[in-house]
């Protein structure tokens, strides 16, 4: 498949020496329905600078590509890991981890020839990935909590994943109603209390004490998407915390538009901390192509 764009992009990547014959060899990816766009970025070597101009044009479904986020793997010349994953949402800004990218980031570094298990870097955390077929677990380097606060009116949990999120427990009829929940996700995200960065925002319902379902308006899309994995993970240490469960190791399945992802954590009762936290989920190849600069 090849797909063709005006001199916006042309113009963008001209004095790329990198580019053979004008073109950008990528593959589409999906997450549970989170989707991306993948490329090899070893040899082209294209800089930060210029992937957070080309996201938003590579990104877009209308006259790009079309993904929920641009992945670029690269080298780590710092030796710290075996690669390095640079995600940029499709506005062009920076995220602090996508945890459905990083399965896909995972499962397309296995192609060009990584092992079924190693380390990445997403800027100076190193995480680790498990891929098995186009199941892909991602370990994640965090230690996080659970705090209550109040947002105006709004009462929410704020849990960290190496992004930021929110939590809003809803009726499970109210996440049907994605209008509204565009709405009061789009309030929360741009409030005062959260910038400059903003945060992400999570509405979930329970189902059983060890499921529920979630909806996310996301940062940097600026809407809701079929999935979260770092939304998926702060709703279910979120949906643990509203429990009040106690010590010990636990799996919530987590259930989105797109599929099921699966969280695994530790909790230790005497410091309310939340470790060994691990995102499991598909990560399956949508098709491949070169994009025409």
């Amino acid at each position: 498949m090849k797909m063709r764009h005006g001199n916006i992009y042309l113009h963008l990547l001209k004095d790329n020496r990198l580019m053979n014959n004008n073109t950008l060899p990528f593959i589409k990816m999906q997450g549970a329905g989170n989707d991306f766009v993948l490329f090899d970025n070893r040899s082209m070597k294209i800089e930060d600078e210029e992937l957070s101009k080309i996201a938003p044009v590579l990104c877009d479904r209308k006259f790009g590509i079309g993904s929920d986020g641009l992945i670029a793997l690269c080298y780590d010349i710092t030796k710290k890991a075996d690669l390095v994953m640079v995600y940029k949402n499709p506005d062009g800004s920076d995220a602090g981890m996508c945890g459905n990218g990083a399965r896909c980031f995972a499962a397309y570094a296995v192609t060009l020839g990584s092992p079924k298990q190693f380390s990445f870097r997403v800027h100076d955390k190193i995480y680790r990935a498990n891929v098995e077929q186009e199941n892909v677990t991602i370990s994640f380097p965090l230690e996080t909590e659970v705090k209550e606060e109040n947002v105006g009116s709004e009462s929410v949990l704020n849990v960290y994943t190496n992004t930021e999120h929110i939590v809003c427990p809803v009726q499970k009829d109210l996440l049907e109603d994605e209008k509204q929940l565009i709405t009061d996700g789009r309030y929360l995200r741009y409030h005062n209390h959260y910038q400059p960065k903003g945060t992400n925002v999570n509405f979930i319902a329970g189902v059983d004490s060890d499921e529920l379902c979630l909806q996310t308006y996301e940062r940097g899309v600026e809407n809701l998407t079929l999935a979260c994995g770092t939304g998926a993970i702060s709703s279910a240490l979120a949906w643990h915390h509203l429990q009040q469960n106690g010590d010990g190791k636990y799996t919530y399945k987590v259930k989105v538009r797109g599929g099921t992802l699966m969280v695994h954590f530790q909790f230790n009762e005497s410091d309310k901390k939340y470790s060994e936290i691990k995102l499991e989920g598909p990560a399956t190849f949508v098709f491949e192509g070169e994009y025409y600069l």
